[in-house]
């Protein structure tokens, strides 16, 4: 399910002429079984809204006074969300004749033509205060207070997210929380200006309308609307491949996604990229992180680190609050144990979001650690059961047959997009993409079961991160990203876990078994490729061309590039998920 959360008007909406039918109720009643939260979002004052709506326990929370006020009916409490305008304000209204003349705890309420006098009073008095215009009902309240406002504060209440709500309304004040909602609609009887700019129409009018809108969400349907204005942005389709060009976006809910590519080539980048995109338009992600690359993230709740692995539990908890995104650190967790961690986290997630409605996507960063394939089952019927679902890895024939079928796209980068999408393909049982494959070099968007591959140049992300540094200095990387000394004769396999313990056993090594490697270029290259780090790579190659002849000479210089860029410790770090291998 993609909503979780139903938000309604009451005038014109729920009601006509301020009376719901019994069938409106009824319907909302059956919402309220099925999981969904209800919401009542209204400009009304609270008093008046009881008296006309017996009903309104069916609701688990009414903001009433347009944004100003948060009623709950179970325990039949009422919070004022800000402060009112000071009483002289309405002591000048009413010494004007201004009628009718509402005051509540926040707001102060009027109709044309008053609204002259109202303007007038705000600026002699010299108040900071806004004016809100509603089918002729004018609303004076303090500013930044309306219905989206009070809907955030409702949703934050619940441990909801606004992008789990759908709203429905009918007039000019509804524009605010239509626009906060994941999704907006419109009952048939509402203003042009707000049919044109929501984004479902409802055919049927008020109640009628509110009937069906629930129908949609009970039955599935309203889950495969596009948003259009949800979607966030991957990149650009190149306009020469026979589908023109323009961007491509990605739908914000039942997404699978695979990017899969060799080390060093631009996975990070594209991830991260989305990720910042997903984070700010207000999507909480959980990032499974096996080998600590995100412990550096911004404006995420990080949970583990080498000493520590995090509990479900403190995982789940921390995800409670869907302000937050959070990143599971699994660095402190041994490979062989690593599955069995994931399969316990991700039928928790999936639970935690039929429950709440968030995380809305899953990353799985190596997800060849956390769901090899070895494993047959894997406990989701869909990418949607966890919202949607984004998975990273150097080998896609390396994950979990059930897991890859989860996928509904491919981003292959890399030297050889096509040789990756192929491997994808065969692992997953599916036909590999033939006419229109990408060229060489060009990442490939493929959607499963589709012909062909597009080429997309993945946007960028508009914050510089400098990710894998701490783990890449001081960390331990995966076997097949660390740098093995081995000598011409191979007679060693000497595990540099980082580039502090390379830089140790590089010092110690021999001549012979040094030369060996630099003169075949394969420090640059294990920089360049495992640790993504191009500019580094190209210093080093130079020295690698320089001091061919000159062991000590070249320790020393590859050192002191490392050195500069790359904080080491002064003591080697003794953590090691891999204790028994070399």
């Amino acid at each position: 399910m993609r909503y979780h959360a139903l938000a309604c008007d009451y005038d014109g909406t729920l009601a006509r002429n301020g009376r719901v039918e019994p069938e409106t109720v009824e319907a909302l009643e059956r919402l309220s079984r099925a999981g969904v939260k209800l919401l009542m979002v209204i400009g009304r004052e609270l008093e008046d809204l009881l008296e006309v709506f017996p009903d309104a326990g069916v609701f688990d929370l009414v903001v009433a006074e347009n944004g100003g006020l948060l009623y709950d009916p179970a325990q039949r409490h009422a919070e004022p969300l800000a402060d009112a305008p000071p009483p002289e304000l309405a002591e000048r209204l009413r010494a004007e004749g201004v009628s009718p003349l509402g005051v509540g705890r926040v707001l102060v309420a009027t109709r044309t033509p008053y609204d002259v006098q109202v303007l007038a009073a705000i600026r002699d008095l010299g108040l900071e205060l806004q004016v809100i215009y509603n089918k002729g009902a004018v609303m004076v309240l303090p500013p930044g207070v309306n219905k989206a406002s009070g809907l955030a504060a409702a949703a934050e209440r619940l441990e909801l997210s606004p992008r789990s709500v759908v709203a429905v309304g009918d007039a000019e004040n509804d524009h605010a929380f239509l626009t906060a909602a994941e999704c907006g609609a419109a009952v048939a009887n509402a203003l042009p200006s707000l049919k044109d700019t929501c984004d479902v129409r409802l055919a049927g009018e008020a109640g009628a309308g509110v009937r069906e809108l629930a129908g949609l969400m009970l039955s599935g349907e309203l889950d495969a609307v596009e948003v259009p204005r949800r979607h966030i942005l991957l990149g650009d389709a190149d306009a020469d491949d026979g589908d023109g060009g323009g961007e491509v976006r990605l739908p914000p809910y039942g997404v699978g996604m695979m990017v899969a590519g060799p080390s060093g080539s631009g996975k990070s980048t594209v991830t991260t990229a989305l990720l910042e995109r997903l984070v700010g338009a207000g999507y909480q992600c959980v990032i499974v992180d096996p080998e600590g690359d995100y412990a550096d993230y911004p404006g995420v709740i990080v949970l583990g680190d080498p000493e520590r692995v995090p509990a479900v539990e403190e995982v789940l908890h921390a995800l409670r609050l869907p302000d937050h995104s959070v990143v599971v650190n699994l660095i402190g967790l041994r490979l062989r144990d690593r599955p069995a961690y994931f399969a316990e986290l991700l039928p928790r997630l999936a639970s935690l979001r039929a429950g709440l409605g968030h995380p809305h996507w899953v990353v799985v960063d190596e997800v060849h650690h956390v769901m090899p394939a070895e494993l047959r089952h894997v406990p989701l019927h869909a990418a949607g059961d966890v919202g949607s679902l984004l998975m990273i890895t150097v080998h896609p024939d390396a994950v979990s047959p059930a897991a890859l079928r989860l996928m509904t796209s491919v981003l292959a980068v890399g030297r050889d997009p096509a040789a990756t999408l192929a491997a994808f393909a065969t692992a997953a049982g599916y036909d590999p993409p033939r006419a229109g494959s990408p060229r060489d070099g060009d990442p490939a968007l493929w959607r499963v079961g589709t012909e062909r591959a597009r080429r997309v140049t993945p946007a960028p992300g508009e914050v510089e991160r400098t990710r894998h540094r701490r783990k890449y200095a001081t960390g331990t990387m995966s076997k097949d990203k660390s740098f093995y000394f081995t000598g011409p004769e191979g007679r060693l396999r000497l595990r540099a876990r980082n580039l502090h313990t390379f830089v140790e056993l590089a010092a110690g090594v021999d001549d012979e078994t040094w030369l060996h490697h630099l003169r075949r270029g394969d420090y640059s290259t294990w920089i360049r490729e495992s640790l993504g780090d191009a500019d580094l790579a190209e210093e080093v190659a130079e020295a690698e061309r320089d001091c061919r002849e000159e062991p000590e000479s070249g320790r020393r210089r590859i050192a002191g590039l490392i050195a500069d860029r790359y904080t080491l410790p002064a003591e080697p770090t003794d953590y090691d998920p891999d204790h028994d291998d070399t």
